[in-house]
């Protein structure tokens, strides 16, 4: 019997007040968002060789952030990691305590009103008032023409409005837990790609860097996209001004069922899968040689050092490869740069243009462009949105003046007194006015 009277009543008086601490919530909230911006500030769900080049062992970052300090905490995906998980747990343990230890009773109490029956009740009111004579029945059409809400019961009235203000807290504790449960069910079940995929090709999401431990289902398998045409627009002076992808989504049958056109900030959104436009590059090159047939080449990201990017490829002159020359391009504008084998400049060519080189007519037919982009995954989203909603309207009901307001009808007198918790002055504005309005009937004897 006592084993089991016991853990409730240890939950009810040690565990439940601890939890419903505001210093706790707060120190919660905060750890949450110190970690939230170390994973905004530190790439998540990259290679172990992006680490390890952005993040070195020596000099370290602030003098101890390595990567393999940044790998063992799971800063490289903070979001998924079980202690950040475990803080979103406990901060939504937090509220939901809060909730029913202090929302819910204030709730209550705001509902549970009583009558006042006797005359120094009223001297407890932040504003109260005693005439000489006076009615409830003079009282009421001024109290309802301020939307007050009237209870009478004998000699005795009550009145109130604004408990919508007393809901308002309750409101944005739910919506916090709604986008508290929409994230952690996120993290679970989202998952996070990046595919660069050279125009005309088709492909499937692989190439999956970060994902949930639930995340299988999301990651798409009876559906593929076709790349049908990726071009970038310049502007006058050669900068990016934008880059465009369109895109098919084909069925297993390999049927179109949609088809769009993604750039920058408008992604495909296709079963719960965004595709994101995020970066570009040049995919190969297709040449001639005299008359020989068509050729493509793959062009590869060469290391500048960080001076820019540049596509390279070697173009043999010769059938035993002896000789050639190296085609370089930095954008998809149809210039190419052609050097020799020993890295000296020798000439350059348009795209639809040749060139002789080594004694052979090198025609340059096309640049092939490659799209990057991200693919994401999050079913918790509609959740967090809902949530972030919630908040809004939980906050501007917060605002609302819970106001309430007693009177009493005795042989001694008449008392009117009431109390707000918040818009003071207003509330005090609209009591003197209705007092004003019932000592023209009547002599104010105290206020």
């Amino acid at each position: 019997m006592g084993w089991s009277v016991l853990p409730g009543q240890y939950f009810k008086r040690e565990l439940l007040p601890l939890l419903a601490n505001l210093k706790l919530a707060i120190g919660l909230l905060l750890a949450i968002a110190l970690f939230s911006i170390s994973g905004t500030v530190i790439e998540q769900g990259q290679s172990l060789s992006f680490y390890q080049a952005n993040y070195p062992e020596s000099p370290a970052l602030f003098g101890f952030l390595t990567w393999k300090v940044l790998l063992t905490l799971g800063l490289d995906h903070v979001y998924r990691t079980w202690w950040f998980l475990a803080l979103l747990i406990l901060f939504g343990s937090s509220l939901t305590a809060c909730t029913f230890t202090r929302q819910f009773p204030a709730l209550k109490a705001a509902r549970n009103w009583k009558f006042y029956d006797q005359s120094r009740q009223f001297q407890k009111l932040a504003l109260s008032a005693e005439f000489e004579t006076g009615s409830l029945e003079a009282l009421m059409p001024l109290l309802k023409q301020k939307r007050y809400k009237v209870f009478q019961e004998g000699n005795k009235l009550y009145a109130r409005k604004g408990i919508a203000g007393r809901i308002g807290p309750i409101f944005v504790h739910a919506a916090m837990l709604i986008t508290l449960a929409g994230s952690i069910y996120g993290a679970m079940t989202g998952f996070f790609a990046q595919e660069m995929i050279p125009s005309g090709e088709t492909f499937k999401v692989t190439n999956v860097f970060d994902a949930g431990p639930w995340a299988a289902a999301q990651i798409p398998k009876d559906w593929s996209v076709k790349v049908n045409r990726f071009w970038i627009d310049y502007t006058p002076a050669g900068a990016i001004d934008q880059f465009y992808s369109d895109l098919s989504v084909l069925n297993q049958a390999g049927e179109e069922v949609d088809r769009q056109t993604i750039h920058v900030n408008k992604p495909l959104r296709h079963n719960g899968v965004t595709l994101y436009q995020a970066d570009w590059g040049v995919a190969a090159v297709q040449v001639h040689l005299n008359n020989s047939p068509t050729l493509q080449l793959p062009m590869e990201l060469l290391d500048t050092g960080g001076k820019g990017k540049i596509w390279g490829t070697l173009v043999p002159t010769k059938p035993d490869l002896t000789e050639g020359v190296y085609l370089l391009a930095k954008d998809l504008q149809g210039t190419l740069l052609i050097y020799d084998l020993q890295g000296k400049l020798i000439s350059t060519v348009r795209e639809g243009r040749s060139t002789e080189v080594n004694g052979v007519n090198l025609s340059i037919e096309k640049l092939i462009g490659s799209t990057g982009l991200q693919i994401k995954a999050d079913p918790g989203i509609p959740a967090v949105y809902l949530g972030f909603g919630l908040v809004m309207l939980g906050v501007v009901m917060s605002y609302v003046s819970h106001s309430q307001v007693w009177a009493l009808q005795t042989d001694q007198g008449f008392f009117v007194g009431g109390r707000t918790n918040r818009a003071q002055v207003t509330f005090e504005r609209e009591m003197i006015e209705m007092l004003d309005q019932l000592d023209e009937d009547g002599a104010l004897k105290q206020s």
